[in-house]
C-alpha cells in the first residue's frame, strides 16, 4: 500500500535548488499561491519504493528572520504545516554563507536532509568537503549532487523515502551555542515552559532564541497571548543583561554566535587542495558584465536570438500552416461545394482559423522561450541584471526592477507577480506599471504574422529588435517620469549574488521551455477557443441579406472578359473581398468598427484593424485571430486557400504594419494582466490607470509615428 508524505525543499537563492527540484519531480508539478499571501507556491511529487512523496519548492532565502514574505512563509510552512523531512539545498562552492539557513533549521529541531548540491563547481574550486563528518556535526544525513545533471538524485529519492517512514530518528543535532548565549536561551525556554506560554506548533528554545533576537513576529505572538506580555518583561531583562555584558545589540550577538558556529563546522570539514583550478567565471565575467561592452553585448546577443528565432521556426511554421489548410479543407468537404452552413463557417472560420491561427506561431514562441530557458540556465541573466543596475538606478529604478521586466518578455503576470521581491512599494509599483511594455509571448504572434509579411528577409530580425528596443526605452522613460512625480524617494542599494556559470542540460531547460510553451498551448484551448468562437459570431451576425449589388454577375463579367488568368483570380479576390467587407460591414463586429474608424484613421488604420485590436483585448494573441475571421479568407477561395500573411500586403503597407506592431506594443495589456495588477496592488485604481494609460500612451505615439511616415514618405 501506498503511503504519503509531506517534504519542503529550501535553500538560499541560486543554490540549485529549483534544478533538484525538477530533478525530483519532472513534469508533475502544478502552481498555485500560498493561503493568504501572493507568493508562489510549487509542488510537485515522486515516488520512491512504497511512498508517494509531495514536494513544496520553499521561496529561496537566507534565513529565518521575518524580514520579508519569502522568510516568514518557508518558517510559517515548517512549523505550521509540519514537514515529514526538511530537505536542505545548500551550494556546495559556498558552504559557509549556505549553512546559515542549516543552522536556523537545526535550531527549529526539524527532520532535516543536507544535500551539497553542486558538487561539481566545489570540486572545480579546489574544494573538499568530509560530508561524513559534516553529518555528524549537524546530526543529518548528508547527499551530494549535481541538480541540473540530475546527479545524486536518485540516492537523494531513497534517502527521502527512509527518512519520512523514520523520522523521528532522524532529527538534527540540537545547537549549542557559548554559555555567554546559551545561558539565556536556556533561562528564557524555562520561563516559556513555566508559564505555560508556548503557542501551539512551538518549541521553547527555537522560541527564546527568536526573543533574544527581537523577531517581530514573534514579539507580536507574544502580545496577543494572555501571559505573553509577562514573558516579554521577562526577555527583555534577560536582554538587557545580555546586551550589558557583550556591549552589542542582542540580535548581533546571536547572528556572531551562528557564525561562529558555521566557521568551526567549516574548518572541521572543508580542505582545499594547493592547485585550484582558475575560476573561469571571472574571466567570462570580465567581458560580460564590462561597464562599456556588456550592454550592447547584450543587445547583439538577443538580436541573434530573434534572427533564430525567425529563421529556424519558419519552416515548422508552414507545416503547421498546412496541416490546419488540410484540417481545414477536411472539415469543408462534409459540405457540398459553396455550402453557407453555418456549422461550417463556425468550424473552419472561427475555432480553426481563430485556434490555428494563432498555434501556427507556436514554433517562434517555442524556440524564443528555448534561447531565454539556456541564458538562463548558464547564468547569463544574473549578469544582465548586474549590468543593467547602472542604468536602472539613473532612471530611478532598484536593480532588481530589471528581472521582472525581463520576465515581461515571457509574460507580464508572473513579471508583475515576481516585483514582489521589491522591498519599497514605490520600486514595485513603478516597476508593476511598465512591465506591460516589454514584448509578451503573447505578442510574438502578431510580430511572427506582419513581419515576414511586409518586410524583406534580410530585414526581419532587425524590425523585431526594434519593437523590443522601443518598449525597453519607452518602459525606461515611463518609470523615470512616474519616479519623478507619483513615487518619489531615494534609491534602494543593490545586492545582487552571481552564481557561476554552468552548462544547462538539455532536462533542465526543456522543462523551463515546456513550461512556458504549455501556458500558451493553454490558452489557445481556452481563452483563445472561447474568444474565437465569441468573435466569430459577432463577426457573422446579423446578417445582410440583401447586397447593394449582385457580385454572381461582376464575377461573371471578369471570367468572360479578355484578362489572363493570374488577373482573373486577382480581379475576382478583389470582387469577393468587396462582397465580404459589405456583409461584415452589417455584423456587430462591422458596426462597432465602423464607429471607432474616425479615432483610428490617425494612426493609419482601418475599421477591419480597429475590430482586431478590440478582439485581443482578452489576449493579445486574439489580434491574429480576429484578422483571420475578418478576412475569412477560406470563404474569399475555397479552392485555393490564401494565406493571411499573403492577404495582408494587398490591403495595407508597410508604414501601416508597423504601428498595428507599435499600438499592440504600447497598448493596454490583456485582462488577465490587468487582474493580476489589481492584486498585487491591491488598487482598482493603479490597475485602470495602467489600462487608460497605456491605450492614451500607445495612441499618441503611434499617430505621431504615422504622420511622420507619411511626411517622409511624401518627400
Amino acid at each position: 500500500m501506498t503511503k504519503k508524505y509531506e517534504i519542503v525543499l529550501a535553500g538560499n537563492p541560486n543554490s540549485g535548488k529549483t534544478s533538484v527540484f525538477n530533478a525530483l519531480t519532472g513534469a508533475r508539478q502544478h502552481v498555485g499561491n500560498y493561503p493568504g499571501v501572493t507568493v508562489e507556491q510549487i509542488v510537485g511529487s515522486f515516488k520512491t519504493g512504497d511512498c508517494e512523496i509531495e514536494v513544496t519548492d520553499l521561496p529561496g532565502t537566507y534565513s529565518l528572520t521575518a524580514n520579508s514574505p519569502e522568510e516568514l512563509i518557508a518558517r510559517n510552512v515548517i512549523i505550521t504545516e509540519k514537514p515529514e523531512v526538511v530537505v536542505n539545498i545548500v551550494d556546495a562552492s559556498n558552504l559557509e554563507r549556505n549553512l546559515f539557513l542549516t543552522l536556523q533549521f537545526m535550531e527549529l529541531g526539524v527532520p532535516m536532509i543536507l544535500v551539497l548540491n553542486m558538487i561539481d563547481n566545489a570540486s572545480d574550486k579546489g574544494i573538499k568537503i568530509d560530508t561524513e563528518r559534516l553529518g555528524r556535526l549537524f546530526g543529518t544525513r548528508v547527499v551530494c549532487t549535481v541538480g541540473n545533471r540530475s546527479e545524486g538524485i536518485n540516492e537523494l529519492k531513497k534517502i527521502i523515502g527512509e527518512v519520512v517512514r523514520e523520522k523521528d530518528k532522524h532529527l538534527s543535532e540540537k545547537v549549542t551555542y557559548s554559555d555567554e548565549l546559551m545561558l539565556p536561551i536556556l533561562e528564557l525556554s524555562k520561563i516559556l515552559t513555566d508559564n505555560n506560554s508556548i503557542p501551539e506548533g512551538y518549541k521553547a528554545d527555537w522560541l527564546a532564541i527568536k526573543l533574544l533576537e527581537k523577531d517581530k513576529e514573534i514579539i507580536e505572538l507574544f502580545e496577543s497571548l494572555e501571559s505573553g506580555k509577562e514573558v516579554l518583561k521577562k526577555a527583555d531583562v534577560l536582554i538587557e543583561k545580555l546586551e550589558n555584558d557583550v556591549d552589542e545589540p542582542s540580535e548581533i550577538i546571536v547572528t556572531e554566535h551562528r557564525y561562529g558556529f558555521i566557521s568551526g563546522t567549516c574548518r572541521e570539514v572543508v580542505s582545499a587542495t594547493l592547485q585550484k583550478r582558475r575560476d573561469i567565471s571571472e574571466a567570462i565575467d570580465s567581458v560580460v558584465t564590462h561597464r562599456i561592452f556588456g550592454i550592447p553585448l547584450f543587445l547583439g546577443l538577443m538580436y541573434v536570438v530573434f534572427y533564430l528565432t525567425f529563421t529556424i521556426g519558419d519552416p515548422f511554421m508552414n507545416w503547421i500552416e498546412a496541416g490546419f489548410g488540410w484540417l481545414g479543407d477536411f472539415i469543408s468537404s462534409w459540405w457540398s461545394a459553396g455550402s453557407e452552413s453555418s456549422l461550417k463557417s463556425l468550424l473552419v472560420d472561427g475555432i480553426i482559423a481563430g485556434v490555428g491561427g494563432v498555434l501556427v506561431f507556436l514554433p517562434n514562441i517555442a524556440f524564443l522561450f528555448l534561447a531565454i530557458a539556456i541564458l538562463e540556465g548558464t547564468g547569463y541573466m544574473a549578469r544582465v541584471a548586474f549590468i543593467m543596475d547602472r542604468l536602472m538606478n539613473k532612471i530611478g529604478l532598484h536593480g532588481k526592477s530589471f528581472i521582472p521586466m525581463l520576465i515581461g518578455f515571457g509574460c507580464s503576470v508572473p513579471a508583475i507577480m515576481s516585483t514582489r521581491t521589491l522591498t519599497l512599494k514605490r520600486d514595485r509599483m513603478t516597476t508593476m506599471l511598465v512591465v506591460p511594455l516589454m514584448s509578451c509571448g503573447a505578442r510574438i504572434p502578431i510580430y511572427a504574422l506582419i513581419i515576414p509579411a511586409f518586410f524583406a528577409k534580410r530585414w526581419e530580425a532587425l524590425v523585431m529588435f526594434s519593437i523590443y528596443i522601443i518598449g525597453i526605452i519607452t518602459a525606461i522613460i515611463c518609470a523615470k517620469l512616474l519616479r519623478s512625480t507619483l513615487f518619489k524617494g531615494e534609491n534602494e542599494p543593490f545586492v545582487m549574488e552571481l552564481p557561476p556559470y554552468r552548462i544547462p542540460t538539455l532536462k533542465s531547460v526543456g522543462i523551463h521551455m515546456w513550461g512556458r510553451t504549455v501556458v500558451y498551448l493553454q490558452k489557445a484551448g481556452t481563452l483563445i477557443l472561447a474568444a474565437s468562437v465569441i468573435l466569430w459570431i459577432m463577426a457573422n451576425y446579423p446578417k445582410k441579406d440583401k447586397l447593394e449589388k449582385d457580385y454572381r454577375v461582376e464575377i461573371a463579367k471578369i471570367e468572360q472578359s479578355q484578362l489572363t488568368t493570374k488577373q482573373k483570380e486577382l480581379k475576382i479576390r478583389d470582387i469577393k473581398n468587396e462582397e465580404m467587407a459589405e456583409r461584415l460591414s452589417y455584423t456587430i463586429t462591422g458596426r462597432i468598427g465602423h464607429a471607432i474608424e474616425p479615432a483610428l484613421k490617425p494612426m493609419g488604420f482601418d475599421w477591419k484593424i480597429g475590430t482586431a485590436l478590440i478582439g485581443a483585448f482578452p489576449a493579445k494573441e486574439l489580434f491574429v485571430s480576429q484578422m483571420g475571421i475578418v478576412f475569412a479568407l477560406g470563404e474569399i477561395d475555397e479552392e485555393n486557400p490564401v494565406a493571411l500573411r499573403d492577404e495582408l500586403p494587398r490591403h495595407y503597407n508597410g508604414l501601416q504594419a508597423y504601428c498595428i506592431m507599435l499600438f499592440c506594443l504600447l497598448s493596454a495589456p490583456c485582462i488577465a494582466t490587468i487582474a493580476i495588477t489589481r492584486r498585487e496592488s491591491n488598487s482598482w485604481f493603479w490597475a485602470l490607470f495602467q489600462l487608460v494609460g497605456l491605450t492614451v500612451l500607445a495612441y499618441i505615439v503611434t499617430t505621431i509615428v504615422y504622420q511622420v511616415g507619411l511626411l517622409v514618405q511624401a518627400f
